[in-house]
């Protein structure tokens, strides 16, 4: 492949990655969560090609991207309490995991074969842009290599990536910072993976939310037990860091790097995934990162879910 292009969500830039993914090419572009690596959801071609440049098994769906509901609806099937969430939360940081339709034109490879899909509506101006600018669903796993730190500005793009895909559209740094919730709506509700829509609004709305999903077989993306790991060994609920270590930490305490010193949740979120680079760029060959306890709550909760997924035993 070439060189990576980087583009500028101008209307100039948002044509050219629209007439890239039209050719069966890959783009990565800002979602309020993370960056995202775009493809033709309906491409077989497209598809197979995010799954190669990630290294990403075949066995781990994808989420589809549509630009609006009207979308949604032509892949998905939605009853009456899909319908609610999705008028409560979309657009915004919530996949929903919904039976496939069977005309649904997209490729198997999306949906790992299975027949629900995952799909979002996500609210990030330029990926509202983008998908109404090529004008058919996007298939966008994390613009990374798998089972690594996920991107939330394109640098980080670049430096998983370069080479390897065709252009990333360049919209700043990710507000929300982690993946987006995913809410099971097959049966009885279940939580598949937390993320930037808090559990606790859902449940709100829903009642108590079971855990779903299964490492060996997921039915939706973010359920693999080793998962967004930088490169250096990970020690979670670290109150203070031993020698040789370099210390991510949360509120108050001294730290090297600090995900809210303030003990924001919101703020912990958008910087993770960042400052887990940054402590791997600080980490010396042999050191590991020791991260502060974060409150499991709100937030919080998917927080330690990427942190613990960081954390377990490399594959």
């Amino acid at each position: 492949m070439n060189q990576t292009q980087t583009l500028t969500a101008t209307p100039e830039g948002l044509a050219r990655a629209a007439q890239i993914l039209s050719g069966q090419g890959l783009v990565a572009f800002p979602t309020e969560t993370v960056y995202g690596l775009g493809g033709d959801a309906r491409s077989d071609l497209a598809v197979a090609r995010i799954f190669d440049a990630k290294g990403r098994p075949r066995f781990n769906p994808l989420i589809v991207h549509v630009p609006d509901l009207t979308a949604a609806r032509t892949y998905a099937v939605f009853d009456a309490r899909a319908e609610a969430v999705a008028a409560a939360f979309w657009p915004g940081p919530l996949t929903l995991v919904l039976p496939l339709r069977q005309d649904s034109g997209l490729s198997p490879l999306v949906t790992a074969d299975l027949e629900s899909v995952a799909i979002r509506i996500p609210a990030h101006p330029v990926a509202q842009a983008l998908l109404r600018s090529f004008g058919g669903p996007l298939a966008a796993p994390s613009a990374n290599p798998s089972g690594r730190v996920s991107p939330t500005r394109a640098v980080h793009v670049l430096e998983g990536l370069a080479g390897r895909i065709d252009a990333v559209l360049d919209g700043g740094a990710c507000a929300v910072g982690v993946e987006s919730t995913i809410l099971g709506l097959i049966g009885e509700p279940a939580l598949l993976r937390p993320g930037g829509i808090a559990v606790e609004r859902l449940e709100a709305m829903l009642g108590p939310l079971p855990t779903g999903g299964d490492a060996k077989k997921p039915n939706a993306p973010g359920q693999l037990a080793s998962h967004y790991a930088p490169g250096a060994p990970v020690r979670l609920n670290a109150e203070t860091a031993l020698p040789g270590e370099v210390r991510l930490g949360f509120g108050a305490g001294a730290s090297d790097l600090n995900l809210s010193p303030s003990g924001n949740l919101i703020e912990a979120a958008a910087n993770l995934f960042h400052l887990l680079r940054e402590a791997d760029h600080l980490a010396q060959p042999g050191q590991r990162i020791a991260i502060a306890p974060i409150p499991e709550q709100g937030l919080g909760r998917a927080i330690n879910d990427r942190l613990r997924r960081a954390a377990a035993p490399r594959p």
